[in-house]
C-alpha cells in the first residue's frame, strides 16, 4: 500500500498524457495492483522480494515532487484565460482519481492499523481525537439494554421510488460505477432505528451464536471455523476465557467497551446475527430478518442530503462544502469526513426524516446487493479495471460511509464494496419485509459457494510448498562445467579439446573469463591502488588473468565449492574434473592454468566467499577495499537483488576506475524474483518494452559512472562433446567519474 498509492498517480497521469515517462518503471509494475484476496484462507504469498521501506519512501518523495510540478506547470491547468474545468474528458481527471484513490487507501490502511497490535502503531501528528464518548469507565460484560445501549425498535418505511446514479455534470470526481441510472420501486419495509450496537450484538456472542452452525451460511461457517472466530475481531478479551468480558480496539488505542457504538463485523457475521435474531425472537414480517439494500438505504437517508436533494443543490451533498470539524454540527450532523477518529453512540445524532439514525457516517452498512453496474455504465479509459473485476457476484455493496470516509467516499453518490469476509469499519441494521429484498444480484444466491472457486485454484498450487530450493552452483555438475569454462587448456594432455574439432567450430567463444579480464586492462583504468576486484569469481580463471596486470586481486563468490576450487588452483593442488562426453560417459582430466601463468601471479589473488548483493556492507566491515578495476562476469542476472549490487559498486571503485560488466540479461525467477529484474518486461502503462540495457545505463549514470565501451562477447559452455551452450553477452565498460 505504501508504494501502491504513489504508483497510481504516475500510471494514471501517464495514461492520460500528463506525464511522459515512468518515475520508476520497476516499482510501477510491482505496485500497480492493490489487494483483493479471494477468500479468507488465501494465504499463498508470492515469491517477490519487495523493496525496503526506505526505498519506497524515497520513491514517494519523487512522485510527490513530480505531481506537484504537474499541478503547477502542466499546460492543461493554465488558467491565464479563465478558470479550467476538469471533467472526465480532461487529462487532469487522472489527478483527482489519484486523490480519491489515496482516500480509499487511507481508510483501508486504517483497518490494517486497527488489526495490528496497538504497541506497534502510533497516531500521526494532528490525528483527529476519538469521539468524546470513548472516555470514561464502562462495564466489560453484561451490558444492560436501555442503560448501556439503546433499545433498537423497528420503524416502518413506506414504499417509494429510488433513482440511482450520479449526474454526468456533477462538479466532483466520481468513479465509473457511480454513473449511469437505475429506477427502483421499493416495497414497504421495516428497518431498525439504529445500527446494531456492541451491546445488542453481545447477546449473540454470549449465547454462543458463533458456535452454532445453524446461524451461518456455508461460506460464513467455513470462514468462522478457519479463523476460529468467537466474537468480533476488534473486541479485545478482558477477562478469563469464557467470562465474556471485553474492551474495544480503536485504530490506535484500546478503550473500555462502548456498548452503544455500532458493532464492527463483516457480512457473514451480520447475516449470522439476522438468522439468530429470527430464530430467537421471530421476524415482525413474513420474511426473516435481513440486511438493508442499496435502494432502501437511499429511502431512509435524510431528505436534506439524499440523492434527490443533491441533484437539485450541489451543496446538499454535504462533503462538497463541509469540513470534518463541521460535519457533526447542526440538526443534520454526522460522524463523517474524519470528524473523529472513531465511531460514536448509535443514538448520538438526530434521526433522518424517517426516524433512522446514522444513515450516513459512523460505520459503513453491509447490504444484500452484489456490487453491480448501473444502466449505461462505461469504464473510464484511465482506469479501466477499477470496477469491472468486482462485478463478479463476490463483492457486497456497502453504503453510508464511516467516520474515516472522506471525499468521494463520503458523497451521497458513493458506491463501494468489499468481499464478504473483509474487515472494515462496517456494521449493519436489521431489516424485515413481506416482499423479497429489492436487491441487485448478478448471480443466483448471495455470497455462498465461494469455497468451490477457491478449490479450482488450489490444484494449481499443489506441491509448491514442497519444492526445495538449493544453490545450483554447489553441485558437482556445475563445478565440473565451470572448471572447463575457466581452464580451457585442461584436457590437452589427455587428448581432449574444449570443443569437438569440426569446420567452423566456435572456438572464438573459448577462454571467456580470460577475455573479460583482458578487456578491463585494455580500457586503461586510472591506477590509484592498482588493485582489482573479481565479483562472482567462480573458480578463478578471470582472477588469475587480472593478476597479470594488477598488484593485488580480491576475488569472491557466493559458492563455497567454487572458492575452494579456486584456492586449490592457486596452491597447485591437483584438481581432476569430469568432462561430459555422451549421456553417462565422461572423461576425467586435470585442471590446468593457461600458458604463461606464473606462480608469482597466482600469489596476488585473495579468494574468499562473499555476497555480491552486500558489497557496501562488506566494504564497511573491512572485507573489501577500493579498486581501480572491477569485473562482473555473467553475474548481474543471477543475483537475487541486482540493484543492491549496483548500489554498492560506487563505494568500492576509485575515481577513474573502470567496471567491466558482462551479462546476457537472461532473467530467470529461479535466480532473481521478477520484482527485481532490471528489464525484460513491458511497461504496465504504455506497454512499451523495458530493456535491461537502458535501465542499466540510467542506474550506472545515476551512481557516477560513464559508459566508455560496449561490445558483444560470446562464450561457449560445454554440455557434452556434441552439445554446447552458445551465449552472446553484452560487455560494457563504465568509468567512475566522481
Amino acid at each position: 500500500y505504501y508504494g501502491h498509492t504513489a504508483c497510481l498517480y504516475v500510471n494514471k497521469l501517464r495514461v492520460s498524457g500528463v506525464l511522459p515517462k515512468p518515475v520508476n518503471a520497476y516499482f510501477e509494475s510491482i505496485f500497480e495492483v492493490g489487494v483483493d484476496e479471494m477468500l479468507w484462507d488465501d494465504m499463498h504469498k508470492n515469491d517477490m522480494v519487495w523493496p525496503t521501506v526506505k526505498e519506497v519512501h524515497e520513491y514517494r518523495r519523487q512522485v510527490y515532487d513530480i505531481v506537484v510540478d504537474a499541478i503547477l506547470n502542466h499546460p492543461s491547468l493554465d488558467d491565464t484565460n479563465g478558470p479550467v474545468k476538469v471533467d472526465q474528458s480532461h487529462p487532469m481527471w487522472a489527478l483527482f482519481m489519484g486523490y480519491e484513490h489515496e482516500r480509499i487507501h487511507l481508510e483501508t490502511s486504517s483497518v490494517l492499523f486497527r488489526e495490528t497490535p496497538y504497541h506497534l502503531v502510533q497516531p500521526p501528528e494532528n490525528w483527529p481525537p476519538l469521539h468524546p464518548s470513548a472516555d470514561g469507565e464502562r462495564p466489560s460484560s453484561n451490558p444492560v439494554e436501555g442503560m448501556d445501549y439503546p433499545k433498537n425498535r423497528m420503524i416502518p418505511v413506506n414504499q417509494g421510488t429510488v433513482d440511482l446514479g450520479k449526474p454526468a455534470d456533477f462538479p466532483s470526481f466520481g468513479w465509473d460505477n457511480e454513473y449511469g441510472e437505475r429506477n427502483l420501486d421499493v416495497p414497504d419495509f421495516q428497518a431498525s432505528e439504529f445500527m446494531v450496537s456492541n451491546g445488542e450484538f453481545y447477546e449473540f456472542v454470549e449465547s454462543g451464536g458463533y458456535r452454532n452452525k445453524e446461524n451461518w451460511c456455508d461460506d460464513g461457517w467455513a470462514w468462522r471455523t478457519h479463523r476460529n472466530m468467537k466474537w468480533p475481531f476488534f473486541w479485545e478479551p478482558d477477562g478469563p476465557a469464557g467470562s465474556h468480558e471485553y474492551k474495544l480496539r480503536t485504530i490506535f488505542k484500546v478503550v473500555d467497551m462502548p456498548w452503544d457504538w455500532p458493532v464492527d463485523v463483516n457480512y457473514y457475521e451480520a447475516k449470522a446475527f439476522c438468522r439468530w435474531k429470527t430464530r430467537m425472537d421471530g421476524s415482525p414480517t413474513s420474511q426473516p430478518y435481513r440486511l438493508l439494500t442499496e435502494a432502501e438505504h437511499h429511502l431512509i437517508r435524510d431528505e436534506n442530503s439524499n440523492l434527490v436533494a443533491a441533484r437539485k443543490d450541489v451543496l446538499a451533498d454535504k462533503v462538497m462544502a463541509t469540513s470534518g470539524e463541521e460535519f457533526p454540527e447542526g440538526s443534520h450532523g454526522a460522524n463523517l469526513n474524519l470528524a473523529f477518529s472513531s465511531q460514536n453512540p448509535v443514538d448520538h445524532f438526530a434521526p433522518s426524516h424517517t426516524g433512522h439514525r446514522d444513515t450516513t457516517g459512523n460505520a459503513w452498512e453491509w447490504t444484500e446487493d452484489h456490487f453491480n453496474p448501473l444502466k449505461g455504465f462505461e469504464v473510464h479509459h484511465v482506469y479501466d479495471d477499477f470496477s469491472t473485476p468486482c462485478f463478479d457476484g463476490k463483492h457486497s455493496m456497502i453504503v453510508g460511509g464511516s467516520f474515516i470516509s472522506t471525499g468521494d467516499e463520503a458523497s451521497v453518490f458513493a458506491r463501494f464494496h468489499f468481499r464478504p469476509h473483509f474487515l472494515q469499519h462496517s456494521g449493519f441494521r436489521l431489516v424485515a419485509s413481506h416482499d423479497d429484498a429489492p436487491a441487485t444480484h448478478l448471480f443466483a444466491g448471495n455470497f455462498e459457494g465461494q469455497v468451490a472457486a477457491r478449490d479450482a485454484v488450489e490444484s494449481d498450487r499443489e506441491g509448491m510448498d514442497s519444492v526445495e530450493t538449493s544453490n545450483v552452483y554447489e553441485t558437482n555438475d556445475s563445478l565440473n562445467m565451470y572448471l572447463g569454462l575457466h581452464y580451457p587448456a585442461s584436457g590437452e594432455k589427455e587428448g581432449g579439446a574444449p570443443i569437438l574439432p569440426h569446420g567452423n567450430a566456435p572456438n572464438h567463444g573459448v577462454g571467456f573469463p580470460q577475455r573479460v579480464a583482458q578487456l578491463l586492462s585494455t580500457l586503461n583504468p586510472e591506477k590509484t591502488t592498482n588493485r582489482a576486484l573479481d565479483m562472482g569469481c567462480a573458480v578463478g580463471g578471470a582472477s588469475f588473468e587480472l593478476a597479470k596486470n594488477f598488484d593485488q586481486v580480491d576475488a569472491f563468490d557466493f559458492s563455497e565449492a567454487f572458492v575452494n576450487a579456486a584456492k586449490k588452483m592457486q596452491t597447485g593442488e591437483g584438481i581432476r574434473f569430469r568432462v561430459p562426453v555422451e549421456a553417462e560417459l565422461f572423461e576425467e582430466v586435470n585442471a590446468v592454468h593457461e600458458a604463461g601463468t606464473a606462480a608469482a601471479t597466482l600469489d596476488k589473488v585473495n579468494f574468499f566467499t562473499g555476497d555480491a548483493c552486500k558489497v557496501a556492507e562488506m566494504a564497511s566491515e573491512g572485507n573489501l577495499g577500493t579498486y581501480d578495476g572491477v569485473i562482473m562476469s555473467n553475474l548481474l542476472c543471477r543475483l537475487p537483488d541486482p540493484m543492491a549490487c549496483l548500489n554498492g559498486l560506487s563505494t568500492v571503485v576509485n575515481k577513474g576506475g573502470v567496471v567491466v560488466m558482462v551479462t546476457p540479461f537472461s532473467w530467470l525467477e529461479e535466480f532473481t524474483p521478477r520484482a527485481k529484474w532490471l528489464g525484460g518486461f513491458y511497461d504496465p502503462v504504455s506497454k512499451e518494452p523495458i530493456a535491461s540495457k537502458d535501465v542499466l545505463k540510467e542506474v550506472m549514470e545515476d551512481r557516477g559512472f560513464v559508459k566508455i565501451h560496449e561490445e558483444e562477447m560470446p562464450l561457449v559452455i560445454r554440455e557434452h562433446q556434441r552439445k554446447y551452450q552458445y551465449i552472446v553477452s553484452e560487455a560494457s565498460g563504465w568509468r567512475k567519474e566522481n
